[in-house]
């Protein structure tokens, strides 16, 4: 991390996550990165190639052959760190829990069984998230997050031109 970190920083761009996998099929090394604006594919050769030397050089995963991938963390982005729910507040997210919701104080007669839902994520404190559940805020703890993802909305950011009215309005 700390030398993926030394080249993303050179290359104007940030370590979003990192990830180690792999087994009899082959190891793969995955670098998520990010930046203001979007990362494009010269970013990512950059890094990979930057990377790649210095990886190299200092060997610092044992065990033979793995390969190096580098790509943007996409539009609907794993949320691991505090940092990346800190980014989203104001947006849906899915997550799944460890429990059914209701542990957690929700009583929305729809949900509350639920340990799978997409809901709008409201803050981030010190000990977990906070998310809109119907009229209900409920706090879930991080440690029983067991996945959590951004989710990406089609119409973000499409607004009405002023003008132009609806399809099918009638002036």
């Amino acid at each position: 991390e700390t030398l993926a970190n030394e080249v993303a920083a050179r290359e104007g761009v940030r370590i979003y996550d990192i990830e180690f996998a792999g087994g009899a099929q082959g190891r793969v090394l995955r670098v998520f990165i990010d930046k203001d604006g979007g990362v494009g594919i010269d970013d990512c050769a950059n890094v990979s190639r930057g990377l790649n030397l210095m990886l190299d050089v200092v060997d610092p995963i044992p065990g033979g052959k793995y390969n190096l991938e580098v790509s943007s963390p996409g539009l609907e982005r794993p949320l691991k760190k505090t940092w990346h729910f800190q980014e989203v507040v104001g947006k849906k997210i899915w997550i799944k829990l460890n429990r059914a919701l209701e542990s957690f104080g929700s009583t929305d007669k729809k949900l509350k069984a639920a340990k799978q839902i997409t809901e709008t994520l409201v803050a981030v404190e010190a000990n977990g998230i906070r998310i809109q559940v119907g009229e209900e805020q409920v706090v879930v703890p991080f440690e029983n997050l067991e996945k959590a993802k951004t989710v990406f909305d089609f119409n973000e950011g499409k607004h009405e031109k002023k003008g132009h009215p609806k399809k099918g309005a009638h002036r």
